[in-house]
Order: C-alpha cells, then structure tokens, then sequence
C-alpha cells in the first residue's frame, strides 16, 4: 500500500463530518428548549428522575421525527395505510439516521398471539413440517391454528369471446385450526345463573350482565324482542322460547323504530366479552367473566389449538405441537439434529432465530405461549430478537429500560448485547435507571432536575465519571448502597403455598411470612409470578382480609383518561362544586353536560388529513380548557373546575385539606398520589403522557384504599429512578407499619437488602428452575453466598 507523503494531514472527507445527532430547541411535553449532541455509532444512557423527560426526548422527538421522515418516503398510497405522525416540537433535528424502536409495550393480547408467531418462527416452522412431516398434510397452512378449513362449490358466470358462459367452480382450504376451540386452545362453560335470574321476568330486570340494564338498548333487545312474554318469569319459558331466548341465530328487526339484529343471549355474549383477552377488560367486566365462565382446557385438542390432521403429521417422533410446546433451548437443540439438505436454508434460518432467544436470556419461553403473559421486560426482548443477527448498520436503536424485569445475573447479558449492537457501527440510545447498564454508557445525558414541570432541562452530558462529580441527583445517588437489615420484623402469621405447580413449578411448598416485607426473587424465568400469582390463595386466612395484587398490567385510557378520572377523584371533586353551586354534577364533567360544544371536552381539535399527520390545534372557544364558558363561572374555593384540573397533585393535596374547598374524600384520593411519589402530575395530565413507572404507581395508589391484608407487587421499581426507591421503600415500610402484609417480586438490590424475609427461586429457569433454592432473613442469603442471587447481594452490599 502506498503511504502519503507530506508534512499536512489528510483532509477530511465532508461525508464523515456527520458523526453526530443534534436536537436543537426540543419542546416536546415538558422539554424546556432542551438542545443536545449525542455521538453516532456510541452507547449513550438517558437518565433522570421519573417524568424528567428522557422518553420525550428520545422516544417523541428523536425516534418519532425519524420514523415520521421514512414514512415520508413512501407513496401517499402507502402512507394511507400507515399510522401519521405529526411533526415533533423543535426547531432542528440534524444527522439522524433510520431509528428502531424496541419499547416495552406489551404484545398483543389476542388470545390467538403467541411467541411463535409474533417472532415468525410458528411460520418457519410450519413451513418445516410442510415439507417434512409425515404423513404430508397440505400446505403450511395445514399447521396454522390461526387458518380455519373451508371449502364451497358454486356455479360463476365468465364472460368469454363474446358469450357468458356459466362455469362450476369448487374450492377449498386446509387449515389448522381446531374446530372446537377455534384456534384458542381453551373453551368456555357459561354459568346461565350469573347472566339471569330465571325467577323474575324481563320486565322485572331479570337480566345481570354489566351493560344490560333495564331501559338500555341491551336490554330493550330482548325485553322487546317479541319472541316471548317479557312479563313471563323465564323459568317458564317453553322449550322454544327458551331456545330463542338464548341461542336463536341473528336474526334483522325494528325495536323501537331502530333496525337492530336480535341473537341469542349466550352467542351475544361470546362475541363481545369471551372473544377478548381477560387482560385487556375493564376490572368490573373481568369480575363478572371470572364469576360467571369457566375456561378449560379445550377437549378435542388439548390445548394444542390444532386439528387431529396437523398433530398426526410428524418428523420424527415430533408433531408441531410437540416443537411448539418444547422450552425454545431445547427446541433449538432439536433443530440443529434435523440433517436435511433439501431443507438446509430453512433450518439455518430457524436455528439463528431460536439461538437468539437463548442468547437473549430467553430460552425458558415456549413457542406456544401466548404473548399477553409476558411481562414488559421479556415483550421487550422478544422485540429484540429479529434485530440480533441484523447485517444493518449505522441505524439508531432506541431501548426503553432493557433491564426491566432482570436480574442483576441477567443485566451482564444484557449489557454485552448493547454493546454488540453498537460495536457492529449503530448508534444505540438508551432510557435506563439501572447503575450497571448507566456505567457501560460511552455517553450520558442526565436530564431533570426535577419531574414534569420542575424537569424537562439538560443538567449534565458527559463521561459517567463526569456524571459521579457532577452533582446531579442521578450522580449523587449512582452509587448508592442499601445496608442489609440488621434487625427483622417478627410474622404475625404465614400463607401456606403446598404442592404449587404452576407453568415450571415443582411443586413447591412454601410458607410466606405475613405481617412483614417479604420478597420473592430469583432469575427471570424462575418461577417467581407463577409462584406469586398463579399460587397464592386469594385469601390471606383472617376474615375479610383479600389479597390485592398490583402487576404490571397495562393501564387502558384514551387521551380522555386522566389521574383524576382513573383514580376516581373526580366523583366527589364534581359532586362538591355541584352542591356548592346548586347545580348538576355531570356539568362538571368534560365528558358529559359540561363539555364544550365545539371540541367535545378534548380540549383540542383534531383536523384529519388522510396520509398527512392529523393537525391538533387549541379549541379557539374554551381555549383548551374542555369546559362550556358558563361551566367555569360556577367555583370552589375560589377556583373553576378547569383550574382544578390544572392543579400538580401536591397543590391539590393542599386544596382539598382546609377551607373552602375542603373534601375529605379527594383529599385521601391526592394523598395516596403523593405517597408514591406522583406529587408533580397535574390532576388532569392524559394517561397516555404517563411513563410505564408512573402508570404502576397511580395504580398502586389507587389500590391502596382496597380493603385487603396483603399487598402482591410485582416489581415496583420499574421505571423508578435510584432517588426514588429509597420514597418506595418508605411506602412499603409504611404499609407493613400499618398492619398489612406486603409480598415483592422483585430483582432490585435494593429492596432485597429492606426485606424482612427473602424467598429464593432457581436455580436457573425455564425447566432449570421451579425450585426454592433459598428462605430466610437478607443477611443469612449473603452470609451463605450459594445462590445467583445471594453472590450478586453479597456484592452489592459490600459483605
């Protein structure tokens, strides 16, 4: 190779002067003009308090405006049938490159969604088996629970030289799906005494489903259906009435002058609650399919969702049932003993998809499980595994707290693949909490110095050194250490778990202490929620004392939902203004009478413009308050009821204490919102504003008025900044002084080290776990040092 000669270094080359993403003026929710440089082809960490403004940054205005520019690529034919997104707020965006989201919104919750098929390797594998199984079936669809088998035969009329010519034509297709089940692999047995009281009559509001109510249009549906005597108790209903009263097929007439079709009540009923996911339903509608359905395990399949055809048809001894079921680290093993050539880039294909989810800490999952069990951490990872063995490079992965849900084990892991990604030249953005993940950053961007309106600036960029001498309360707390206790509360009692066996469980007998801080830990994939909530009684023994479980579980609200209407505040808040005034409490509602006409109370209006992002522009006549001009002459306190909802939670707190405005019952309601640290959300924030720590905290706050003796958390630090864990640990603290009984699944160093009382699970998961590996006080767990989690404590601390 030939060397340059001459004293001056070479120049540059204008394309290599790009090396750098730079966001000017960013305004988004609560950013204040915030402008920063993040380098390419680094790792940099976003950190800050909960609601500082790192996923507004990131997520709303990096990846948004990158995403929205490779939409913008596309035809406008295509781009009608992609989601529009608007511009973000801020004055330049420069140097970005195409961005990959890999956030923690949970998977699909259709009950027909599972790993396999959210990941395509349900389609490789089937695909597999089309090709190899014997005896051959028909085409990959045959192995498809999701493919009914149809066929029909008819004469079409063709249009041919001149003449129509009638023709026979006959099709069909050969699906997978079980009949029975439908492809959902359990079925239903509806209690008809919960849907009716078969001793009253329609007329006497014989009906007790939720939403069929007397004078609804449920109910007038069958109280005014004309095929029985509503007036008739409908224990005396003939066999004909009976029938079409329950299971008549749809059928078109007028109630009422309104054309409707009329259907039996049990077909009515599958379709609109038994089709949905029970995740995914509001609590009352989920309290009354648990009180009234049974769910068993479907007979004819056996909860495989696949017709007699697709589980006959094998390679080997192996159905497609039988790969589907398999722990995907023996799956992949069963892969690679397959030695066929006419199949060989399929199989490679297969067994890179597979490895990567060993590789991701994820082979203890099966194909077969269906995606609403995830938690968000592992849909995150599921996420992750097509992009592993991606060939693209300079492309900007964008991560929401990869960490939740690990074990400190599994954040090592973790970590190496961050760094892989970035090694093979991507720009890899970060929104973490955890320490371990904050120290490989190349680059840290802390912003803050407080949440939601007291955050939203830049308070340091720099080095993670320069982060420890910064100042900031991310460095000052980087690193923390929690002492072990030294000195342990004493049970009042125990909930005796015997023979549990739940998913990998083997079975287990456990006694869980109450009356103290218990924590349930262990490798992700250990056992931990199977044990937790898939075992603990739903009664903790003592008389009236449930058991309130507080999971991770999406909360469901449009941008109408707020913290004062999901947290029930707004009820007595309406009711107050309305004696106050002598008026009606549903003109304080932006939802009902006192929504102002021209936006409907959404306090914006939303103008569509097809392919083009749709345009959000203030409501010119309440001015973005929601409320009827007249609404807001009506007070409290001194204050309007939009001024109300404008209020941060810790103003609120100290409004409904004394006064005027004195409400006792919203005053518990804010309380409880500051107690979990949600002191700087304004009442009427949207819902869909919040981060994923702070939705689990408003629902923690809104649990903690259930009447019940034990608490079950499930990983409460999610998406808490290292400040705030100390805040929740005094929570919990407060709980337990206050005679309840509070049980913890959770892998934070921190909480481990509180606990009164440590449950242990492992060793290892998936079918390497399932087992008690440890019971007794924190620091007998880091005296003896022999589990994952015990060596991993023993050096947080320091022991």
């Amino acid at each position: 190779m030939a060397k340059r000669t001459g004293a001056h270094a070479p120049v540059p080359h204008d394309a290599d002067s790009h090396d750098m993403i730079r966001v000017l003026g960013a305004r988004e929710n609560n950013l204040r003009d915030v402008s920063v440089e993040i380098p390419k082809r680094r790792l940099t960490v976003f950190t800050g308090v909960s609601g500082s403004g790192k996923s507004s940054l990131v997520f709303d205005t990096i990846a948004a405006e990158s995403q929205r520019l490779i939409n913008e690529t596309y035809s406008a034919f295509v781009q009608g049938f992609m989601p529009s997104l608007s511009r973000p707020d801020v004055d330049v965006l420069d140097g970005l490159t195409t961005a990959i989201i890999v956030d923690q919104q949970r998977m699909g919750a259709d009950p027909r969604s599972t790993v396999g098929t959210a990941t395509d390797a349900n389609a490789m594998l089937r695909i597999l088996f089309s090709r190899l199984g014997v005896p051959h079936i028909g085409s990959p669809k045959a192995y498809s629970f999701n493919v009914p088998s149809v066929s029909g035969a008819g004469a079409v009329t063709v249009e041919r030289g001149g003449r129509t010519v009638k023709e026979r034509r006959s099709f069909s297709v050969t699906g997978g799906m079980c009949p029975r089940c439908e492809g959902r692999g359990s079925v239903s047995d509806i209690d008809l005494a919960q849907l009716f009281d078969d001793t009253k009559s329609l007329a006497e509001g014989a009906l007790t489903i939720p939403g069929y109510t007397p004078g609804g249009w449920n109910y007038r549906l069958y109280s005014e259906s004309g095929f029985y005597d509503p007036d008739k108790p409908i224990r005396k209903y003939t066999e004909k009435e009976l029938h079409d009263f329950l299971y008549r097929e749809p059928v078109r007439m007028k109630i009422a002058g309104i054309n409707m079709t009329y259907e039996g009540l049990i077909p009515r009923i599958q379709k609109s609650y038994l089709a949905k996911d029970k995740e995914a339903m509001q609590p009352h509608i989920r309290a009354f399919v648990d009180r009234a359905v049974a769910f068993t395990t479907c007979p004819d399949c056996d909860g495989t969702r696949l017709t007699e055809a697709a589980r006959s048809s094998r390679i080997g001894k192996t159905s497609i049932a039988d790969a589907c079921a398999m722990q995907i680290s023996d799956l992949a093993v069963w892969v690679r003993g397959l030695d066929e050539p006419s199949v060989a880039p399929l199989l490679a294909s297969l067994g890179e998809a597979l490895d990567s989810f060993v590789e991701i800490g994820l082979g203890y999952l099966s194909l077969d499980r269906p995606c609403g069990t995830l938690s968000g951490g592992e849909a995150q990872r599921v996420k992750m595994v097509r992009h592993l063995g991606s060939s693209l490079t300079d492309v900007t992965y964008v991560f929401d707290e990869p960490t939740v849900g690990l074990h400190p084990h599994d954040i090592q892991r973790m970590n190496g693949l961050l760094l892989r990604l970035r090694d093979k030249g991507n720009t890899v953005l970060v929104v973490e909490h955890k320490p371990e993940t904050i120290a490989i950053a190349d680059h840290v961007v802390d912003l803050g110095p407080g949440a939601g309106s007291g955050g939203g600036t830049v308070c340091f960029e720099g080095t993670v050194e320069g982060l420890r001498a910064a100042g900031t309360i991310t460095g000052r707390h980087l690193d923390d250490r929690a002492r072990v206790k030294e000195t342990v509360r004493t049970p009042t009692g125990k909930l005796a778990i015997r023979g549990a066996s739940t998913h990998n469980l083997r079975n287990v007998d456990v006694d869980i202490p109450l009356g103290v801080l218990a924590v349930v830990t262990g490798v992700a994939g250990s056992g931990k929620s199977s044990l937790v909530h898939g075992s603990l009684p739903r009664s903790s023994g003592a008389p009236g004392e449930g058991v309130i479980s507080v999971d991770q579980g999406a909360i469901r609200g449009s941008r109408r939902s707020n913290p004062a209407t999901y947290t029930g505040l707004l009820e007595p808040v309406r009711k107050a203004f309305a004696k106050a005034n002598g008026v009606k409490p549903a003109l304080f509602s932006a939802n009902s009478e006192g929504a102002c006409p021209t936006c409907n109370g959404a306090g914006v209006v939303y103008t569509d413009l097809a392919m083009m992002a749709g345009v959000a522009s203030v409501c010119e006549d309440c001015e973005g308050r929601r409320y009827q001009a007249s609404v807001l002459e009506y007070r409290l306190g001194g204050r309007d009821i939009s001024e109300v909802l404008a209020m941060p939670v810790t103003e609120a707190e100290e409004f409904f204490r004394e006064g005027g405005a004195r409400i006792p019952a919203a005053h518990a309601i804010v309380s409880r919102l500051v107690d979990v640290g949600l002191g700087y959300l304004s009442l009427g924030q949207p819902l869909t504003t919040l981060s994923g720590g702070e939705r689990q905290r408003l629902k923690l706050a809104t649990h903690m008025a259930d009447k019940g003796g034990v608490y079950v958390l499930d990983e409460p630090t999610t998406g808490l900044h290292l400040a705030d864990v100390e805040q929740l640990l005094g929570l919990l603290d407060r709980l337990v002084d206050a005679g309840k009984s509070v049980i913890v699944v959770e892998h934070h160093q921190a909480v481990m080290a509180h606990a009164d009382w440590i449950v242990d699970l492992g060793p290892g998961a998936g079918h390497d776990g399932g087992r008690i590996v440890f019971e007794g006080t924190p620091a007998e767990l880091v005296a003896r040092r022999h589990t994952v989690t015990g060596e991993h404590l023993a050096a947080y601390v320091g022991a």
